[in-house]
């Protein structure tokens, strides 16, 4: 609803006392929660402002003092109160949550409505068009955790339904607002609060139920492992996720994993990433490809399960729960199967880990293997369902704006850091994707900074490299300051430094065509200087990456709009085919902005300079 920005914006105005306080009280009854909860939600000298989205709806959303939005409305006369992602990180639990996996969260933020498929949990008994929040579950064998709310919708079926459907194409939430769109603008722009693990104490519900989460946000409470922690979560009607569900035996767990690295084996592992530490193995490649359904499989020696979910939980199928107990003792069984090839570590190595050296493709349970649904695959396919979605969507609303998408493919130094992170070295990824693939890795190795939990403690793949060159050679102080060791650094700057290390691409698309091509994308140049002695003249380069007109005709409707002279020209200065350049007589920057936004070319891909001297 607010992937563009808001229109019609006045200046906010402070609610009298009277207002604030009928607002307060729509709040308690709204949400059920308690007159000094309401004082926190709806602050003196909280404000009001008024606004239209893209689809010309009208709308109000109430600002706290410091400017973060706190609530809104929208529809012309309506008097639902919705609460922003803000108001959600200051209590979470007055919304039933939702969980989707990571990769799904960069397409919610880019105007998608959240899929069927993927949706990981969700809290029990939801109605159709309830408020929902949207929380991003980030998987990791022993310390999985949910991030703080992202995303606000409305239910499109209500959760039965949901359940039944998990197979089904269709819209699970209609998003309304989410974390970094235009309303989250409006406030202070801080970073979301840190993921919380997937604890619940024995003795308190969960928070997904509507429970106290304060205990919880300040490491109170127990913190079970994985599976224990998935077991005690309720699912529809309350009902136990573990009841119909009894745990496998560890023998049935060791032919899971057996079957989980014979997948992996089978779906190439690239020859340059060996030798590879047996837990970045374990994590990157063998915890990956356990089978999303795993009673189709290994049929289950208990009682059956009445659908064909995950029996038990994927979570539990782990080495700890088999009956090797231990990765080494694991991966040595699979050593004398001939499957792979270990290296013990050189003695007074810094990594104490088994080696993996090499696997062996050729085995007759390789050759015989058939593929399955892994849960990787599960979480991609939901991923790529949204984005089908979100690009119909766009194509039906017909909207013809240029979409320009900044991305960065893995290159030189980067390439086995993404490896080490299980990232796909071909793949162009967009900033949020990095940082999104970034911080799975910062949880997954615990490399938060337990003092200052700003700062990231930076492992050896991370310090390589970020210690080596950039693009351009350091030189002088900079070169010195590049020997200093590093051992940490803040989150930002981390992304950051990866990033420039990371080889440049951008991708253009009018709704029509794509292109996607290497380097760099710099913005419309729209110079103003003169030119023959007292003549100003407007020239326009660096359009035709944008996909908009060819220089003739940009000339020849400039002409027109301008009532001026116009010629085209190669840019000159630059090398031969590198670009052409429309000269027009006269001040024209306002007339050229206008021209180009019509095509579709959105402003901040404009960029005006005026050399003439002249007011």
């Amino acid at each position: 609803m607010f992937k563009k920005p808001l229109g019609g914006l006045k200046t906010s105005a402070p609610l009298r006392g009277s207002d604030r306080r009928r607002l307060k009280q729509r709040v308690i009854e709204a949400f059920g929660i308690s007159s000094e909860d309401g004082d926190l939600l709806v602050p003196d000298g909280i404000q009001s402002v008024k606004f239209s989205t893209h689809l010309e709806e009208p709308g109000v959303a109430y600002l706290a003092p410091d400017g973060d939005p706190l609530w809104f409305t929208v529809g012309k006369g309506s008097d639902e109160l919705v609460p922003t992602v803000y108001t959600l990180w200051k209590r979470r639990d007055i919304l039933p949550a939702l969980w989707t996996p990571a990769a799904v969260i960069p397409i919610l933020i880019g105007g998608a409505d959240l899929m069927i498929p993927g949706v990981v949990h969700h809290s029990p008994a939801l109605k159709e068009n309830q408020l929902i929040s949207v929380l991003q579950y980030n998987y990791s064998r022993e310390n999985p955790t949910v991030s703080a709310p992202l995303a606000v919708g409305r239910m499109a079926l209500p959760s039965e339904q949901l359940d039944r459907g998990r197979q089904e194409k269709g819209k699970a939430v209609l998003v309304l607002h989410t974390w970094k769109d235009h309303l989250w603008d409006l406030g202070s722009k801080r970073d979301a609060p840190e993921a919380l693990p997937i604890s619940k104490p024995q003795d308190e519900p969960s928070i997904l139920a509507g429970g106290d989460e304060k205990a919880t946000a300040c490491g109170e409470v127990l913190e079970p492992s994985a599976t224990e922690a998935m077991a005690n979560l309720k699912l529809d009607g309350g009902e136990d996720l573990a009841a119909p569900r009894p745990s496998y035996s560890p023998q049935e767990i060791n032919t899971l994993l057996h079957t989980s690295l014979v997948q992996a084996i089978a779906s190439s592992i690239p020859a340059s990433a060996f030798p590879i530490p047996a837990t970045i193995f374990y994590t990157n490649y063998i915890l990956p490809s356990r089978p999303a359904f795993p009673s189709l499989l290994v049929p289950h020696s208990g009682p059956a399960p009445a659908d064909l979910s995950p029996c038990p939980s994927v979570a539990e199928i782990t080495v700890k729960a088999s009956g090797h107990k231990s990765l080494t003792a694991f991966l040595k069984g699979e050593e004398k199967a001939s499957l792979l090839t270990l290296k013990s570590p050189p003695k007074h190595a810094q990594q104490p880990d088994l080696l993996v050296t090499s696997v062996n493709i050729n085995h007759p349970s390789v050759a015989g293997h058939h593929q399955y649904a892994t849960i990787k695959d599960v979480e991609a396919t939901a991923a790529k369902k949204a984005m089908r979605e979100e690009k119909k969507r766009e194509a039906e609303a017909g909207t013809g704006e240029v979409k320009v998408t900044e991305l960065w493919k893995p290159h030189q130094v980067t390439v086995s850091l993404f490896e080490r992170m299980g990232g796909n070295t071909t793949y162009h990824y967009s900033l949020a994707e990095i940082k999104a693939l970034l911080n799975s890795y910062i949880a997954t190795n615990s490399l938060v900074n337990p003092r200052v939990q700003a700062y990231i403690n930076l492992d050896e793949a991370l310090i390589n490299c970020i210690t080596s060159k950039s693009k351009g050679k350091a030189k002088g102080k900079d070169a010195a300051q590049e020997q200093v060791p590093i051992e940490f650094m803040k989150r930002e700057e981390l992304i950051k430094a990866v990033v420039e290390r990371m080889q440049n691409w951008y991708e253009v698309s009018d709704g029509k065509d794509t292109v996607r091509k290497k380097g760099e994308i710099r913005p419309i140049q729209v110079v103003m200087k003169v030119r023959q002695g007292r003549k100003v003249s407007t020239m326009i380069s660096g359009f035709e990456p944008f996909l908009v007109v060819g220089a003739e005709d940009m000339a020849e409707d400039l002409r027109k709009v301008c009532a001026g002279a116009t010629s085209v020209s190669p840019v000159p200065g630059k090398p031969a085919n590198s670009g052409m350049e429309v000269l027009i007589q006269g001040k024209q920057s306002v007339a050229v902005i206008d021209y180009l936004t019509s095509k579709g070319i959105p402003k901040k891909w404009i960029e005006v300079v005026d050399l003439s001297g002249k007011k």
